[in-house]
This record gives structure tokens, sequence and C-alpha cells, in this order.
């Protein structure tokens, strides 16, 4: 039962075929199999960081590193899920949710301290019991491969996704998965957002493993290069997993497999040939870094050309393992920004993934703000920007199927009395508005066949520890991580019942 008393409110979708026609947002104004979710992470929620065989990861060293995460906390506990998935499980019922996504810990289902890794019993049967609970209230499981969380037993040993090493390692494990729990798993998604784990852990430094150019900041790294080699190392391993899985599993298994990328929308700062240019660069190396490569064989032109010898080359036999190896594309969107022409920096070290687009990014146009901004400095709330990403990846790749893997918005953590920090409406018209813009996508041609909201709970957020919450259900962290609604969950209630219109 919801503890709060919150009317939704009434937003109107619509729609003009020469007649004007408005109704009242609601699920069933989607299409009929569209898959509404919600997402989380095994590192941001899971806990139980020493229990049932578990072994150390990227995040577990990082985080234990003074001054790497803002509040000095780390995952060991987080959400809890591991100890409080049933309940969890539950909490989803009450959404009317019809699927979850979730990621699975490599070093809880994997023993890693032998001379060839092999399955953690405790792990498999962890991970056995969330998609068994899943299934048994009728909500599907969307998997997640890997989100962010290397093995440090990997890293110690090759330099982790810096190595090439890493894709034949990454495949077995992906290989391990499948056969483990692919006859209940029918959607997989190999990577959460490379473009963040190569630029943030190997370009500034800010995540793990903490590598950059930056010498007060990292004790070892290259900005230049180390993003552009991690990202190729990361193609390269989803096409070996994506080949396992249609070779050995396909046939038997009939599910898919598909890769979450992030974007923040480029809107041009003026209607300049030279803005439009930049705006268009700086999707491209964000999207098509990865999807080109998939799609067309090699990386975007303009990335060849601002990037130069830095840029990894696929060999013949790559290319054609890459070509084709997805079956839909997860877009992870959260804000915009307006973008300009920028400086053409001199080619040094400290060059990173933002300097190579030779852009500027602001927030202000004429004197007005993009949008209202959230709790993060970086999210500003800009529902139209969903809308353009899923209509760009649309075009430039001929109608894919589309998933939007994770959206939301963040309030600060505060000490605040509990109701004031459950009355979340301007997450209830976040997802309002955002909503709507997936529902104008689709109405514009986008193949959008699924909406993931971030998160199902608040929960541990990266550099940003515990400072962020970013969940439809509070975490009280100081008593036994006790879940409560917020207005935003009895919304999604409301809004995903199809008793109710």
């Amino acid at each position: 039962m919801f503890l709060l008393s919150l009317v939704p409110p009434t937003i109107l979708f619509c729609v003009s075929n020469g007649t004007l026609h408005c109704a009242a947002l609601h699920r069933s104004l989607f299409p009929q199999r569209f898959v509404f979710g919600t997402a989380t992470a095994a590192y941001q929620v899971e806990g139980a960081f020493d229990e049932g065989g578990r072994t150390q990861s990227i995040w577990d060293t990082f985080s234990r590193i003074p001054g790497k995460i803002s509040d000095g906390s780390n995952g060991d506990v987080a959400s809890d899920q591991y100890h409080k998935y049933q309940g969890d499980i539950e909490l989803m019922m009450q959404l009317h949710v019809d699927a979850y996504r979730f990621s699975i810990s490599w070093s809880r289902l994997m023993k890693l301290d032998g001379s060839v890794p092999e399955l953690n019993a405790d792990g498999v049967a962890y991970y056995n019991h969330l998609i068994d609970g899943l299934l048994t209230k009728g909500i599907q499981p969307y998997v997640t491969l890997y989100h962010w969380d290397l093995p440090q037993i990997y890293q110690d040993a090759f330099g982790g996704w810096l190595s090439q090493k890493i894709v034949k390692v990454y495949a077995d494990y992906a290989e391990a998965c499948f056969a483990a729990f692919g006859d209940r798993v029918k959607h997989w998604i190999t990577f959460n957002e490379p473009q963040q784990f190569s630029v943030l852990g190997f370009g500034l430094g800010i995540h793990a493993p903490g590598r950059c150019s930056t010498r007060s900041m990292c004790a070892e790294g290259n900005s230049a290069t180390e993003p552009y080699i991690v990202a190729h190392h990361v193609l390269l391993a989803h096409a070996a997993a994506v080949d396992i899985y249609r070779r050995k599993f396909k046939a038997t298994q009939s599910g898919v497999v598909g890769i979450a990328l992030d974007c923040e929308w480029g809107e041009p700062l003026t209607s300049s040939r030279e803005d439009v240019a930049a705006a268009e660069r700086h999707v491209e190396f964000q999207l098509a870094w990865y999807l080109d490569p998939i799609y067309n064989g090699s990386y975007p032109t303009i990335m060849h050309q601002h990037i130069g010898d830095r840029l990894p080359e696929f060999s013949k036999d790559e290319i054609a393992l890459l070509q084709g190896s997805l079956d839909f594309i997860g877009l992870n969107h959260y804000t915009s920004r307006f973008i300009s022409n920028g400086l053409v920096y001199q080619k040094t070290e400290s060059m990173g993934h933002f300097q190579d687009q030779q852009v500027n990014s602001t927030v202000v146009r004429n004197g007005q703000k993009i949008g209202n901004q959230a709790a993060s400095d970086w999210l500003f709330i800009v529902p139209w920007g969903l809308q353009k990403t899923l209509l760009w990846i649309t075009k430039r790749y001929n109608k894919p199927a589309l998933y939007v893997t994770e959206n939301g918005m963040d309030d600060l953590e505060e000490a605040k009395p509990l109701e004031e920090m459950l009355n979340d409406t301007r997450r209830v018209h976040f997802y309002q508005d955002y909503l709507t813009s997936v529902l104008a996508a689709i109405r514009d041609g986008a193949d959008v066949q699924g909406y993931f909201a971030w998160s199902l709970m608040d929960n541990f957020e990266w550099a940003a520890g515990y400072t962020r919450r970013f969940g439809l259900y509070y975490v009280d962290y100081k008593d036994d991580q006790k879940r409560y609604p917020k207005a935003s969950a009895e919304w999604f209630s409301h809004f995903l019942d199809k008793m109710q219109k």
C-alpha cells in the first residue's frame, strides 16, 4: 500500500490528423506490446560485497581511494538488494511494470581465484532466485552483462579494458551467462554506457579505474589514447558475445541482444552552418562512435578526421564480426546542451574526448536556460531532447528497434522530514514530459519498443556516492535500507495500471 495520497496530475497528449485529438497520458496510448520497466545496476544496489563468494571489482577498489567518492562512501551495502530482492519484486508489482533491467556482477557470478574461471554456485543461485522471482510475478528480466564493475583481478593481471585479452575473457563470461540463464532471459544488453566508463574512467580519471593524463589526479593513464583503446575493445567484446549467442544459443533460447549507449542531445546554439555541424559532431562522438562500426564497419568519418592515428583500426575479420551485431539499441538519455563550434586544440597527451570534438557546450541561449536543473550540475530537464535523439538514431540507422533503457532525474540527499523527501512532484512532471517526448518520437516514426525508468530505488550513484537520489522508492540508509514509495512511484503505478485510463 502506498503511503501517499497524491492525485496524479493530468497531462494531455495531443495528435492532429486534420482534427485535434487529446487524451490523458496513460500506458494505453503506447503501442500494445510496449514494455515499461525500471532499471538498476549490480554495484549500485546489491551490496553484500564480501558474501556468497563475491570477489572485488574495480569499483570496490576505486571507492576506497580517499577523495574519489564525494561523501567517502562505497557500495559495500548499497541498497542491499542481495538480501531484499524478494521485497523489491513486490515493489515492482505495485508499480505494474512489465520488466526489470538489472546487471549481473561478474565478480559475484564467477570464481576468479583459480587458473581457470568457473561459475560460483552462490552467485548463480542468487541470480536464479531473482530471475525466477521476477518471472513468477510476470515481470520480464532484461539483463545487462557489464555495468562498469570489472573484476579487479583482470585490471591487475593485464590492465582490464586496455588489453585485447579482455575480449576473450568477456566473451567467456557472456557465454557462461547465456548458458546459465538464457532459458529464461530473452533480452540481453552487452554493455551499459561504454562512453562513460571509457571517458570518465580512462580520460578524466573520476570513475574506476581512475586513469588520466593529469598526474595530480591519476598515477597513470593517457587521456588522448586510452578512451579510444577501451572503446575499441568494448566493441570487439560486444561482437564476440553476440556471435557466441547467435551460434550457440539463439536457436534454442530465441532471445535478442543489444547494447545500451548514452547520449546528451546537442542542439545548435545558433542556426549557423558551423554550429549545426558542431552539434551533429557532438552526437556522432557519442552514439556513432559505437554504432557506426556495428552498422557500417568503421568509425565515423568525422572521428577519423579529428582523432587521426589515435583512433584504432579494425581488421577485416573484426569488421565482419561487428557488422550487424545487435538486435536492438538501448538509449540512456537524461539531458541536452546547446552546442557551438569550438577551438582546434593543440594535440597533447592531455587531449581528451571532449577536446577532440572541437565544440563548445552551454546551457544558456539568448539569456534563457535550456531547462530547469535537477540536483546534479550536469542534469538539466529538457524533454524534447529525448525525442530528437530517438529520431536521430532512427534516421541514421534506418529505423532500428529501440528501447529507452535509462531515463530519470535526481534530488539531493538532504536532512529533511521523510514526508518532504517522498513528495517528489518534480520527478512526476519529469516522467510525464519525457514519456510524452517518447510518444512524439513514435508518432514521427521511431520504433521505440520500451522504456525503463532510472531508477527503481535510490542507490549508490558512483562518484556522487549517496548524495543523489534517482529512485522511485526512497531508501533509508540509516534504517536498514528500508524502502518508501515516493509520489513518483504512485504516479507510475497509476500510469501503468491497465484498469485506469
